[in-house]
């Protein structure tokens, strides 16, 4: 589940200086240290590795993190435990791979037909994952 779905614009953020301060410059960590807690001014695409947030600091300066450096709090300030959907998307991927069986087939028909032969390769490969 990406920060979009969680998030929007408005809402509270409490930043973590640890993952991000190596590129943070000294005035930045300084507002980070006096209050942790931001606001989210806007999302803007990173290098490739997802959404980063542009948040607005105690001091008023903005600066953009990675949705990873952030936590995101609720209406009462508590930080909303963050769920690692991919983990959850593998095993059921997995399972249902597991679950795929393919029968041999002998008419014509059923060798030309393009779906049995996309589950033949399915079956096939589901060994090396």
């Amino acid at each position: 589940m990406s920060i979009l779905d969680k998030a929007k614009i408005g809402d509270s953020v409490k930043v973590s200086l640890e993952q991000s301060k190596d590129r943070l410059s000294k005035e930045i960590i300084a507002a980070i240290d006096i209050s942790s807690v931001a606001t989210i001014n806007d999302f803007r695409i990173t290098d490739g590795k997802g959404i980063g947030v542009v948040v607005q600091l105690s001091n008023g300066k903005e600066q953009w993190f990675f949705e990873d450096e952030i936590d995101i709090l609720d209406k009462n300030g508590n930080v909303i435990k963050k769920v690692n959907d991919v983990k959850q998307n593998n095993i059921l991927l997995f399972n249902t791979l597991r679950e795929l069986n393919y029968e041999n087939k002998n008419r014509v028909k059923e060798l030309v037909n393009p779906a049995n032969f996309f589950l033949w390769l399915i079956v096939s490969f589901k060994d090396i994952f």
